[in-house]
């Protein structure tokens, strides 16, 4: 009986084209841009089953904890590896190509992005199946979904002459994104979307990726071999990895392999790649308009409207793009949503922290939320997770008053360690040694007051860290 599919997820993008829902802080994977699961979730949820054995999640050193609780949310083991820098895809899949053939030598992987939305997820594994015939064979098996309109956003695949014994078919040629009557005839010449997910034995990607980027083959490999477990996670040898060129799978391997194999699928599928993609994939009210949250409309149609923390509303409008989050707002015309990222460059060249953070600061052991904040005080909500821990640390410019809303908090100050329960407050001086933990199974929730002369959080000298943060 052949092995299970050992599916690679990739989720260490940043996805700035959703802004401002997904930033650099929390990109568009960890969030739910459709119904109440993350896309990352979606994506485990897809390869849970008998075909697909334990998954292992390639992410950046700021996302490692938060992938491994949204695992843990679903009852999902994973392996989650840290790399220590972005180097693209091709890095990515072939970390995780090692790590798995280390494990198995007859290993057969699935790289696929965190980032997707597939609709039809029992298609999508039936897929998978009839793509391993031609993977065990040594292919190297792109999915390809069937276009259902011309489309400029995507790159396309031209499928070749069939393989024998298999339901996949050779890759004649991969072509870049084209423009609008190109894409036409591509449609009609029964050419394939290129979404990005691949399926292919571990040795033979390895192989091929020796032979045509033994830089980065080398690197990656040596950045494995000298990797270390920390906290549980895979952490990646630093060094080695920088060495490795930054590039995509594509360019590294799939557009110069003569191995490319692909299959269709028959599933609706969809990279998210700008507001204007939600067209393709979430229901429509009567006026062709994309919702979600709290949004009322008149006389407005064909728009995208997403809203967070407040009431959105919209009178007499066409083909708009409007998102409203705490403490941001966009509004784009949907036919330049894809304008969004340029737009994310200029908040980020205007040092604006709302391009890159969120309100909401996710931690190993929780979130806080900042609630207001003036010249010499800031409020912040905090919520600690059950078994969660705050580093011991003390501020040099700040005071911290502490509230409990809810739950029970373990509170060291100096030597004294006193349970605070909820309605209960207390007074932390300014450079106080102190901590705050949640030994208890429900979350822990405060309010926290900070007065001072400085209120940045570069004023915390961490003395103790139970997550390893410097």
């Amino acid at each position: 009986m052949a092995s299970p599919i050992v599916p690679v997820l990739l989720a260490g993008g940043a996805g700035t084209r959703l802004w401002p829902v997904s930033r650099d802080a929390l990109p568009k994977q960890f969030l739910p841009l459709m119904g109440k699961h993350s896309t990352y979730q979606e994506t485990l949820l897809r390869v849970r089953g008998p075909e697909f054995g334990t998954p292992i999640v390639v992410t950046g050193p700021d996302f490692h904890f938060f992938a491994r609780r949204q695992a843990e949310e679903l009852g999902i083991d994973v392996t989650v590896v840290i790399e220590p820098m972005r180097r693209d895809s091709g890095p990515a899949i072939a970390a995780g190509a090692a790590i798995t053939l280390m494990r198995d030598p007859q290993a057969v992987i699935l790289a696929l992005a965190a980032d997707h939305i597939v609709l039809d997820p029992e298609d999508f594994r039936k897929t998978c199946v009839a793509g391993r015939a031609a993977a065990d064979l040594g292919r190297i098996v792109t999915f390809g979904i069937k276009p259902t309109e011309p489309k400029t956003s995507f790159g396309y695949i031209r499928p070749g002459k069939p393989i024998d014994g298999t339901t996949t078919a050779e890759v004649e040629s991969f072509v870049e994104k084209p423009d609008l009557a190109t894409a036409a005839r591509y449609v009609q010449d029964g050419y394939l979307w290129n979404s990005g997910n691949f399926l292919f034995r571990a040795d033979v990607l390895l192989d091929e990726l020796r032979r045509l980027e033994p830089d980065m083959a080398s690197a990656v490999e040596d950045s494995v071999a000298r990797s270390n477990t920390d906290l549980g996670f895979v952490r990646l040898d630093a060094e080695a990895f920088a060495r490795s060129p930054q590039k995509s799978i594509d360019y590294a391997v799939m557009e110069r392999t003569d191995r490319a194999a692909v299959v269709t699928g028959n599933f609706r599928w969809s990279d998210i790649g700008s507001w204007d993609a939600l067209f393709d994939i979430a229901p429509t009210d009567a006026n062709g308009n994309v919702l979600q949250g709290q949004v009322t409309l008149m006389d407005s149609r064909n728009c995208v409207v997403h809203s967070e923390s407040r009431l959105t509303t919209l009178i007499g409008v066409e083909d708009l793009v409007v998102v409203s989050v705490a403490d941001a707002t966009l509004v784009v015309p949907r036919s330049r949503s894809q304008e969004v990222k340029d737009l994310v460059a200029k908040l980020k060249a205007d040092k604006r922290p709302e391009a890159v953070v969120h309100r909401r600061v996710h931690r190993p052991w929780g979130y806080y939320e900042s609630i207001d904040m003036g010249e010499r005080f800031q409020v912040k909500r905090i919520v600690v997770l059950p078994g969660g821990v705050l580093s011991l640390q003390r501020h040099r410019h700040r005071s911290e008053h502490w509230v409990v809303v809810s739950g029970t908090a373990e509170v060291t100050i100096e030597q004294a360690v006193r349970a605070v329960h909820e309605n209960e407050s207390v007074y932390v001086p300014i450079g106080s040694v102190h901590r705050l933990a949640n030994k208890g199974k429900i979350p822990l929730e405060l309010i926290e007051v900070q007065t001072g002369s400085y209120l940045g959080e570069d004023d915390i000298e961490r003395l103790e860290d139970v997550y390893s943060r410097a």
